[in-house]
C-alpha cells in the first residue's frame, strides 16, 4: 500500500479557489481591467490572483495571492502554499509552503465558514510533512504530531481522508499504540463516505480477523471501484485473500461485493 503523499492533494488551488468565488455571486465578476496593487482590498486580489492563475499567468497570480496573503486571507495563503509545495509558478519550496500552512493552521476556523476547506487542506499538508519530514530544514518527520492533525481533520472535520490516513497509523502503530478497534471504526467512517482505499483495508482487517467472506468481498467491491492509481496495491491485497479461501468462499464474497456496491451493505 503506497504513502499517500502531498502531491494527492495538488491540483486543488483552482478547485478550492472556484467554491468560494461561486459561492460570492455573481456580483463580485471582476473588472477586466482590474490589476494586482497592494492597495486593493484581500478578496479582490485573491479574484485576481484565481483569474491569473487560470489564464496561465501564474507570476501575476502569485503576486496577487501573496499580497492577500499578508493581509490574512486565508484562501490566498493555501493557494500560495500549495503553488510552493508544487512547485507551480515558483521554484518548489516545502520549506516555505509548511510555514505558510502552518500559518493557516494557527489562525483556526470558524465553524461552517468557507474558509473551512483551506483549514482542513492545510492541516492535511502538514501532517504530510510532519509524517516524511523536510530535507535541509528545521522540520524533522515527527508521526505522532501527525497522527494527532489527521486525528484532528478525521474527528472534527469528519474528512474521509484524514480518516484513512489516521486508521492506516493505528493499524501500524505508527506515531502511537496499535490500535485495531480505533482503526475499524475510522476506516468504516472513510469508506461509507466513497473512500474506496479505506473500504479496501476495511475488507483486508475483517479478513484478518477470520471474516473471510465478508472481508474479501469488501477487498473486491473496492477493487471494482477504485482509481487506476489504486489499483495496483488493492488487486495485489484481493488476490492474496482470494487465493486463500475456498471455491464455495469466492462466489459468496463475489455475489456479496455486487451487494456491497450497490450500497446494501
Amino acid at each position: 500500500m503506497p504513502n499517500l503523499a502531498l502531491n494527492r492533494l495538488s491540483g486543488m488551488v483552482l478547485g478550492a479557489a472556484l467554491i468560494v468565488l461561486s459561492a460570492a455571486g455573481s456580483a463580485l465578476a471582476l473588472d477586466p481591467n482590474a490589476s494586482v496593487s497592494k492597495e486593493r482590498g484581500p478578496f479582490d486580489l485573491f479574484k485576481l490572483g484565481f483569474k491569473a492563475y487560470r489564464e496561465g499567468n501564474k507570476q501575476e497570480a502569485v503576486e496577487a495571492y501573496r499580497y492577500a496573503a499578508e493581509k490574512g486571507h486565508t484562501g490566498s495563503r493555501w493557494a500560495l502554499a500549495t503553488m510552493y509545495a508544487d512547485g507551480d509558478g515558483v521554484v518548489k519550496n516545502d520549506f516555505e509552503a509548511f510555514k505558510i500552512y502552518s500559518e493557516i493552521a494557527t489562525q483556526g476556523v470558524e465553524p461552517g465558514s468557507n474558509d473551512t476547506g483551506f483549514f482542513v487542506n492545510a492541516l492535511m499538508a502538514l501532517a504530510d510533512y510532519y509524517s516524511r519530514g523536510i530535507p535541509e530544514s528545521p522540520v524533522s518527520p515527527d508521526l505522532s504530531q501527525a497522527r494527532q492533525l489527521y486525528f484532528q481533520a478525521a474527528s472534527a472535520f469528519g474528512n474521509a481522508e484524514a480518516q484513512f490516513r489516521l486508521a492506516k497509523m493505528l493499524l501500524s502503530g505508527e506515531g502511537g499504540e496499535v490500535n485495531i478497534r480505533q482503526a475499524k471504526k475510522w476506516l468504516n467512517h472513510a469508506r461509507r463516505e466513497g473512500h474506496v482505499g479505506a473500504m479496501g483495508v476495511f475488507g483486508n482487517v475483517l479478513f484478518e480477523e477470520g471474516q473471510t467472506v465478508r472481508g474479501l468481498a469488501y477487498m473486491t467491491a473496492a477493487l471494482d471501484t477504485c482509481e487506476p492509481r489504486d489499483r495496483d496495491w488493492l488487486q495485489q491485497m484481493q488476490e492474496q485473500a482470494f487465493s486463500l479461501v475456498s471455491e464455495d468462499e469466492r462466489r459468496t464474497a463475489l455475489a456479496l461485493s455486487a451487494d456491497i456496491r450497490k450500497g446494501a451493505d
